[in-house]
This record gives structure tokens, C-alpha cells and sequence, in this order.
């Protein structure tokens, strides 16, 4: 949550509405994303193309690779890839000036789909061990929680860790026992 708002606000957005955790457990992924009228719809594509605090943040605080991404299903797609708080690498295509094998309306679906796997969604989700499709269909996962930021709906930020840890370890994972009692 700490974390959450250090991005917000080093990207200058003056009131995120929450902060959407969601998972794909066979997979071990997990994806956040902010909730506010600036992250909606294409506005929303292009508002996280230039805001990547927190995955920069992410990657220095927890020693892993972080992926932002942005897709528009109109325009195209990116991925950034962090690495101890620095970008280090990442793909972009529009779509318009995708270099294509032959005019698309000669592309059968299945050549087609052969075509989006190499670009940056389809390897990320390859990275993943995920289909293209189901790299897109994460944000509608089931497995999803809603965690208010600060100054945002009243919940305490005692109630918030405790829907993200039921979130991440869920009811079929134990929680380590520890001899911190």
C-alpha cells in the first residue's frame, strides 16, 4: 500500500481511487493496476504509458523483475520491463505500422494469432506461461480485490492487508507458521 501511494504520488496524480490486485494462481502472476477516472478506457491505455512509479518501485523494493504494460485494441501494445528500480527493456507496436508477412485481410485467423504471440503481449505472456488471451483476460480474473488508497474509502489499511493476504495465499494455502508468535 506504502508502495501504492510513493507511485502516485511521484507521478504527480492527485486522487487514485484504488488500487486492483488481481491473480492468476496457476501461474504465479500477479497484477495491479490503479482505479480512478484517469486510468479508464484508451485515456487509461495512455495515462499508464507514461506512469511507471510503482512498477520502478516494485522492482527495487521486492529484488524482482516488474512488467508495466499498456494495451489499446486499437493502437497497440507495450511492455517495460524494471530491474532494481531501472527499466531494463521492453517492445512497443502500433499496430498501424506492424510489419506484417503479407496485407492483413490475406492473414487467416491462425497465422494471424501466430503474428500477435510475437509481439510484446504475446512474449510477455509466454514469459508468464500464459496464452496471449488469457495475458488480456487477467484484468476480469475472479481471483480480484479492490484495496482503497489513502484518503480514498473509508477502510483501514489493517482491513485492506487482510483481503490482499486472503487474496494471494487464498483459503487452500496455509499461512507459514513462525517462532515470532
Amino acid at each position: 500500500m506504502r508502495l501504492a501511494r510513493e507511485a502516485l504520488s511521484m507521478d504527480s496524480v492527485l486522487a487514485a481511487t484504488a488500487l486492483r490486485v488481481t491473480i492468476n494462481r496457476r501461474r504465479k502472476v500477479v497484477r495491479l493496476a490503479f482505479l480512478g477516472p484517469f486510468s479508464q478506457g484508451r485515456q487509461g491505455a495512455h495515462w499508464y504509458a507514461a506512469h511507471h512509479a510503482l512498477a520502478r518501485l516494485l522492482s527495487a523494493a521486492a529484488n524482482a523483475t516488474v512488467h508495466a504494460y499498456v494495451y489499446d485494441a486499437d493502437e497497440g501494445e507495450e511492455v517495460i520491463a524494471y530491474g532494481n528500480g531501472r527499466r531494463v527493456g521492453g517492445e512497443k507496436v502500433v499496430y498501424e505500422d506492424a510489419e506484417l508477412p503479407c496485407p492483413l485481410e490475406e492473414l487467416d485467423d491462425e497465422a494471424f494469432a501466430r503474428l500477435q504471440s510475437r509481439w510484446p503481449m504475446g512474449h510477455l505472456a509466454y514469459v508468464f506461461g500464459l496464452t496471449r488471451d488469457e495475458l488480456l483476460r487477467i484484468p476480469q480474473a475472479p481471483l480480484a480485490r479492490v484495496l482503497p488508497l489513502e484518503g480514498t474509502a473509508a477502510v483501514s489499511e489493517a482491513d485492506a492487508m487482510a483481503a490482499l493476504e486472503a487474496l494471494l495465499l487464498g483459503p487452500a494455502l496455509p499461512r507459514a507458521a513462525t517462532d515470532a508468535g
